[in-house]
């Protein structure tokens, strides 16, 4: 039986896919400039032409509907190009964190079935392609690769390097693939087909790759609507596009508004402000660590900020109160919403019109489309308005599942569709949801979730760890960072150093804890489980705040 959104959305919004995108762009804004990078820059024609160009290269090398095709590179008008190529010819993208680490990596591709990988040779000091030659040696058999799945890799890089198909090798290719031929491919591709998966490492167990399909551009039009952008704008775009707030505020609000993006590979706030004065950026996006570094350099060295009109801050939670307040002074009238890779961008969101109060201390107002409930997580039952509870929330956009997680799917979506979020707000009498922090244990440092129970099933691979739990100290500059309390292996004489060398370069640098506290046993409950509460108040009573561990 179709739902309610579905009649909704069947109702009234033309269904699209998001692969047509860039080509409807095109035939609207042809010479209208689309993208700004490192000093180059491309109209909506080029860009089209380019997904159209990767997209026959694909087709080429075999790649099926359906088929996971992961994505690993920095911010880059390749990574643009791809990821609409991909979803343009019925593939499945896979974006992947670029701070993940081997381990890490190897089960995102492992769990995703992807079966080509389309990567940056390496960004900076860190070498990626050294990662995915430790997984999948040259010449070395599927069945003895960590990644026996994975059947093809694309590098960009300047060198040909063994089993791997060079970029330039990819475009050439796709001479042998006509137009007609990628025409009927596209076609073929249906509106409500997944297209993409986003990893997030949610609140229990492992990362857990979130279904989508192409609905998410309707909640980019909505709230590109909301917000007043249209083709006059330029957006500034320093968030990583592996992540759903650049994916969608970025690169597909581009392409549905004819605004301009200039993107940078990396988020540096001073570079980020000259860009600002330098493009004359109309909208600007971030979390509050983004924010307070911006404002924090331009007090350092003012710029012509002048042109910001609006952006995205999500509020709510106290801790990021001030640096709103600061940030909307500085930048104008920034908006609050909430939303996660589960539902999308702004299930809530704030208004041009909204007052500072509402922008700087709530989350946003119930988005069109999107019913918000907040309930006593023992009884299920509502809250009165303005008392805190659990933020469940239902809409078009809700992910179809975790891909090949049905057991941790039905934890977090129930029969009626409500999804049970794990995070505490409450809705105001104004209407307004506020978001207030987690129920569950989930971390998050600098604006990227860290599930614990993850970081510790990776410290425990450690033969001198016996057992690990990770809690949360708060951070002035990145909000929280992890801290590890770890009891040794009987005979082991092991050191924080050693706990912490084990982890880095191995896991991702924001999953790796700041300290390691070492115990002989831990706090637990009647039921067996670890109170983490007491470890969190032992970890502030040894780091009063402000001190060591700051």
């Amino acid at each position: 039986m179709a739902s309610r959104a579905d009649e909704e959305l069947s109702d009234w919004f033309e269904k699209t896919t998001i692969g047509a995108l860039p080509e409807r762009a095109a035939r609207r804004w042809p010479a209208r400039q689309a993208l700004c990078f490192k000093g180059r820059r491309w109209t909506f024609a080029a860009v089209a032409a380019g997904v159209d160009r990767v997209a026959r290269g694909l087709l080429a090398l075999g790649v099926q509907p359906g088929d996971k095709v992961a994505l690993w590179m920095p911010n880059r008008p390749e990574w643009i190009e791809t990821a609409f190529a991909v979803i343009r010819i019925g593939a499945v993208l896979v974006p992947v964190n670029t701070r993940l680490r081997t381990d890490d990596v190897a089960y995102v591709l492992d769990q995703s079935d992807a079966a080509t990988l389309i990567l940056a040779e390496r960004s900076g000091p860190v070498d990626y392609l050294a990662m995915v030659r430790e997984l999948q040696p040259p010449g070395v058999a599927p069945s003895a690769s960590r990644l026996p799945k994975l059947e093809r890799t694309v590098l960009l890089g300047d060198e040909r390097r063994p089993a791997t198909v060079p970029w330039p090798d990819l475009l050439e290719r796709a001479s042998v693939v006509d137009e007609r031929t990628l025409a009927e491919r596209a076609a073929a591709v249906d509106p409500e087909d997944l297209a993409f998966l986003m990893y997030t490492s949610g609140t229990t167990g492992f990362p857990k790759g979130v279904m989508h399909g192409h609905r998410m551009i309707r909640n980019v039009t909505d709230r590109a609507f909301r917000l007043a952008i249209t083709e006059q704008d330029v957006i500034m775009m320093y968030l990583p596009l592996f992540h759903l707030f650049a994916f969608s505020e970025g690169m597909l609000t581009s392409m549905v508004t004819g605004a301009r993006q200039v993107l940078t590979e990396t988020f540096d706030a001073a570079e980020s402000l000259e860009l600002i004065a330098r493009e004359r950026a109309t909208v600007l996006h971030g979390f509050d660590t983004h924010y307070k570094e911006l404002c924090e350099a331009h007090d350092r060295q003012p710029r012509d900020v002048s042109s910001v009109r609006t952006g995205i801050l999500a509020a709510g939670m106290s801790s990021s109160t001030p640096i709103a307040r600061r940030a909307r002074a500085l930048f104008g009238p920034l908006v609050s919403g909430y939303g996660m890779s589960e539902f999308g961008v702004g299930a809530a969101i704030g208004a041009l019109g909204s007052t500072e109060e509402q922008s700087c201390e709530a989350s946003g107002y119930p988005a069109p489309g999107y019913e918000i409930r907040v309930v006593d997580p023992e009884t299920g039952r509502d809250q009165p308005a303005g008392t805190p509870g659990e933020i469940l929330v239902r809409g078009y956009t809700l992910m179809r599942g975790y891909y090949q997680k049905a057991e941790a799917t039905a934890a977090a979506v129930d029969r009626d569709g409500w999804m049970h979020t794990g995070d505490m707000g409450l809705l105001r009498p104004d209407g307004h949801l506020r978001f207030m922090g987690r129920y569950k244990d989930m971390l998050k440092i600098g604006g990227e979730n860290v599930d614990p129970m993850e970081v510790e099933a990776y410290l425990m691979t450690h033969p001198g760890i016996n057992l690990a739990a990770v809690v949360s100290y708060p951070d002035a500059r990145l909000s929280e960072v992890g801290v590890a309390f770890v009891r040794r292996t009987a005979g082991h004489g092991l050191t924080e150093e050693d706990v912490l060398g084990h982890c880095r370069g191995r896991i991702a640098s924001f999953k790796v804890p700041r300290h390691v506290l070492f115990v002989d046993d831990f706090p637990m409950t009647s039921s067996g489980k670890i109170q983490k509460v007491k470890l969190r108040e032992e970890a502030l009573r040894r780091w009063p705040p402000g001190g060591a561990a700051g």
